[in-house]
Formats: C-alpha cells, sequence, structure tokens
C-alpha cells in the first residue's frame, strides 16, 4: 500500500520528534502528515518549539501508531527539504478549523523520507 492510500484509510496517533542545534529534544502529537506527488511528507505546524527547532536542525523523526490492539504503525525519519508561511497550499490541505482558534502562523514543512521502519523491530 503506498503512503497516500495509507495515511487517508489508516486512523492513529502521530508523534513528531524534533531537536535544535544544541541537541535538546522536543516531542509532539502530530496529525498524520500530507503525502504529496513527489514524495514527501508535509505536516502543519505553528510557530512553536517543534517549528522552532527545525529552523536550525532540519532532521526530524515521525511515529505512526495505528489505532486499535497491539503496536502496528510506521517510523520515519526524516529531512526538512522546504517550508512555506501561511500559503495557498496549508490552507487547502487543512483538514479542520477551530472557531475559537486564535491566529497564529501557520507552517507547512515538507520532508524528505530517509528511511522508513515499522512501528516495533529493525524492519528489513
Amino acid at each position: 500500500m503506498d503512503l497516500k492510500t495509507y495515511f487517508a484509510s489508516t486512523k492513529g496517533t502521530g508523534v513528531l520528534a524534533t531537536a535544535d542545534n544544541e541537541g535538546h529534544v522536543d516531542a509532539a502529537i502530530y496529525a498524520r502528515p500530507h503525502v504529496m506527488d513527489d514524495g514527501t511528507l508535509a505536516f502543519i505546524m505553528r510557530d512553536r518549539l517543534t517549528h522552532h527547532n527545525l529552523t536550525t536542525n532540519p532532521h526530524a523523526a515521525y511515529l505512526f501508531i495505528e489505532a486499535g490492539n497491539g503496536y502496528k504503525g510506521k517510523r520515519f525519519f526524516l529531512s526538512k527539504v522546504r517550508e512555506e508561511k501561511e500559503s495557498d497550499l496549508l490552507y487547502e490541505l487543512r483538514r479542520r478549523q477551530y472557531p475559537d482558534e486564535k491566529k497564529e502562523i501557520k507552517y507547512l514543512g515538507f520532508f524528505k523520507i530517509e528511511k522508513e521502519l515499522p512501528l516495533v523491530g529493525a524492519g528489513k
């Protein structure tokens, strides 16, 4: 199953882990990524710690735990290749809107997949 189909049809919980240029680590709950036609993964993010870390260190890891019993899912080791600030594409891709949401700057970060592994185990 390709990643676009996988993320469109699989419910679960995602965690995006980043570190700044000094190695201070952060992990945050993130929605399923948007799989772009070129194979990159795109995440919508606010101007908070995850985004700050990615401005000084482009490497990240994304962990996706499938809903249900057991430990099924995927791990991705990522490198940020570019980002857009408040772009039209960001708002086209957005899955949810909250009426009481504060006006915060949003970014659309695009990541190249360096490595993909299953949630548990070393993979192939």
